[in-house]
């Protein structure tokens, strides 16, 4: 049976204390009874981390995450963020749904060729992954807090500009992929990080080497060429950025390659030979709810506003909100009927549901509703889509 966590030292430095190596294993065997997968340690010499965010935000590569611009360099420099920062404890929290099959990976690969089926990425199905290591992380530094008592110590879960992958590389936690993600060789990619900073002089943990070889896997999946270079992502072609951070038009050149990917994009992942050892969680927070491993384009399209809210709440879906998931579901719903012929039951019925909305529709969602339309087939022969 594989192991659920596998929270271990790495071997210490000579200038490594008895008191800070007990400290260490404390906070380590008390974060795997808390449920966290691995934890590592981190100092503040990050390498190259800045010289690669100046290039990605000199050519624009954040889109509108404007959010990106405005941190500047404070991202990759841990003691502006938080001043008196000596260390970093880095987080790993595996999400990979306890109930995920021996063969998901085909299960998933499967579903994005079932153009009328709605594919949500793996992380977003169960509950808000924000909470659920939010708590687990306060839990930690509270309980480093009554061990050591340090006058520096605050824990970030995506709530800060922190270079998570740049410190959880450097504490030992994986390596920096050529899609940009953090790998280990004995859990692939399928978690989340976090990271509590402190003032405690804690025992670094050493990086391990990368173990990507010469592999290209992930750059030549992406299905939007949103990996312009290995360990470059140009957000702006993103999937995952194009359906959750992207809140105005999609670049209608990208929407094809969307797919049925209406929620992130697991592709790069998918692909990867590491994550044939993904580990399974053993928290039931990370099930899929109201059955969003499984639903239909059209069921998730019958959602109303209150229907989409109330199945959404602790989901990291809702931040997104309701404009624009629909505009991702217009545009997966173009794509379906793109791939049905004139008079099958589901284009007939991709056909009706869109125009049943569009007269209502604010004009975001008009003019991909009105884009989905002109991909039907048929679209410019019997009646016309209405224009954008």
């Amino acid at each position: 049976m594989e192991p659920e966590h596998d929270i271990e030292a790495t071997p210490a430095t000579p200038a490594d204390t008895p008191r800070g190596l007990r400290l260490l294993r404390e906070i380590r065997e008390h974060a795997a009874r808390l449920g966290l997968s691995q934890i590592g340690v981190s100092d503040l010499e990050l390498g190259d981390a800045e010289a690669h965010l100046v290039r990605w935000l000199e050519q624009g590569m954040h889109g509108r995450m404007e959010y990106m611009q405005r941190h500047g360099l404070a991202r990759v420099r841990p003691r502006e963020l938080l001043p008196g920062t000596l260390r970093v404890i880095t987080a790993r929290l595996d999400y990979l749904p306890p109930d995920a099959p021996p063969g998901w990976r085909a299960r998933e690969w499967q579903r994005l060729q079932q153009p009328e089926q709605a594919v949500v990425s793996l992380y977003a199905r169960g509950r808000d992954y924000h909470k659920v290591l939010r708590h687990k992380l306060a839990q930690l530094a509270g309980f480093i807090a009554e061990r050591a008592n340090p006058r520096v110590l605050r824990a970030f879960t995506d709530s800060a500009p922190v270079p998570e992958v740049a410190l959880a590389a450097r504490s030992g936690l994986g390596w920096r992929g050529r899609h940009s993600l953090l790998l280990r060789r004995d859990a692939g990619s399928m978690f989340f990080l976090g990271e509590i900073f402190t003032d405690l002089e804690l025992p670094a943990d050493a990086p391990i080497e990368s173990h990507c070889g010469s592999c290209t896997r992930c750059i030549d999946m992406c299905p939007t060429r949103a990996i312009v270079a290995p360990y470059v992502v140009d957000a702006r072609r993103c999937i995952s950025y194009l359906t959750i951070e992207l809140d105005g038009p999609i670049p209608e050149e990208l929407r094809a390659p969307m797919g049925n990917r209406i929620y992130g994009c697991d592709d790069c992942q998918l692909v990867c030979p590491w994550n044939r050892f993904a580990r399974r969680s053993p928290l039931p927070d990370f099930l899929p709810r109201h059955d969003l491993q499984q639903s239909t384009l059209l069921q998730l399209w019958e959602w109303d506003e209150q229907q989409f809210l109330q199945r959404t709440e602790g989901s990291a879906i809702r931040r997104i909100g309701w404009l624009r998931w629909r505009r991702n579901l217009a545009v997966a719903l173009g794509n379906a009927g793109r791939a049905t012929r004139a008079g099958d039951a589901l284009a007939q019925a991709i056909d009706a549901a869109l125009r049943a909305a569009l007269p209502r529709a604010e004009p975001l969602l008009a003019e991909h509703i009105a884009w989905a339309l002109r991909q039907l087939p048929g679209a410019g022969l019997s009646r016309a889509a209405p224009g954008p």
